[in-house]
């Protein structure tokens, strides 16, 4: 009875993370494909982190801080589906994570491929944090390495804060590996480790480029409350506080958000993340593809 209603949340999870009815990830086979390591094994730190459910935690902050920036969000306003189909766009996100993280050499650069595609599309104008009107395109380095820094601060803060396994090699192992994934996005100058990673993220919020707007309350409301069904918001609210209590003051305040005390939320969250895991269960179709075909190369026993 247990192992079928562990079946059945697991099942309901990851229908909403891979927007697929049988929650299967439609990029499964992409991952199982290939007859390369790729760019990551198990023993790498992109690997342990990307597989935790504090990346669940991760993704709401890296939204939220993605979005301080006039340029990308923007893009992702005029652009993107997120709110005639929310779901939809998660899933693309989150095929790229894994497919970068899990997937082969080749399946990682069709991936890129499909996201500098995308990337090209995008273009406009928008409104600096000085209030200059400027061009953009998604393709812009200062862009690319915005969505790519607050997104590696993002899933490492929240692995240090409520993740379940140490990072091999430490933290700046893992900045210094992830940057890997980028490469292929003509993005091959970024932070090698916390510390820069930190500096970089502050030096945007020092040079002014960073501010709320109306379009960014707007985003910021819809982060807030995603249209998802009862038993998955409660849930989703449990992650977005402790995405937005995990933010630094500096950029919580320029978002407007106020949080619970980080002291009081990290244990709960971090109990709250293994009662997850234990309903969800240990299986990961997606790790489980990328061990196979690992196994079949030989590149690991």
């Amino acid at each position: 009875m247990a192992n079928k209603v562990q079946k059945y949340v697991a099942k309901r999870f990851r229908r909403i993370i891979a927007n697929s009815p049988d929650g299967v990830p439609p990029w499964l086979e992409a991952v199982a494909a290939g007859n390369d390591a790729g760019l990551f094994l198990p023993s790498d730190a992109p690997w342990v982190v990307h597989g935790d459910l504090a990346t669940l935690i991760g993704g709401i902050r890296a939204l939220l801080m993605q979005a301080l920036h006039p340029g990308t969000l923007t893009g992702v306003a005029t652009h993107s589906r997120y709110e005639s189909d929310p779901l939809g766009r998660l899933a693309g996100t989150t095929r790229w994570l894994t497919v970068t993280t899990f997937g082969s050499k080749k399946t990682i650069a069709d991936e890129a491929n499909r996201v500098n595609q995308m990337h090209n599309r995008v273009k406009g104008t928008f409104l600096t944090g000085k209030g200059d009107l400027r061009t953009y395109q998604a393709s812009d380095p200062d862009l690319l390495l915005w969505v790519h820094i607050a997104f590696t601060n993002s899933f490492l803060t929240a692995h240090e804060l409520f993740g379940s396994e140490s990072i091999p090699g430490g933290s700046d192992n893992y900045v210094a590996q992830w940057s890997k994934s980028v490469n292929q996005l003509s993005l091959t100058e970024t932070p090698m480790s916390k510390i820069e990673l930190n500096q970089t993220l502050m030096s945007y919020f020092e040079r002014g480029e960073l501010a709320l707007t109306d379009q960014t309350a707007r985003v910021i409301g819809f982060i807030r409350r995603p249209p998802l069904p009862k038993v998955a918001s409660l849930v989703y609210f449990c992650l977005y506080q402790a995405a937005v209590a995990s933010i630094p003051n500096p950029y919580r305040a320029l978002l407007n958000l106020k949080s619970l005390p980080l002291w009081l939320i990290r244990p709960i969250m971090r109990s709250f993340l293994l009662i997850l895991a234990l309903a969800i269960g240990p299986e990961s179709p997606i790790e489980e593809a990328a061990l196979t075909r690992l196994r079949r190369i030989g590149a690991i026993l």
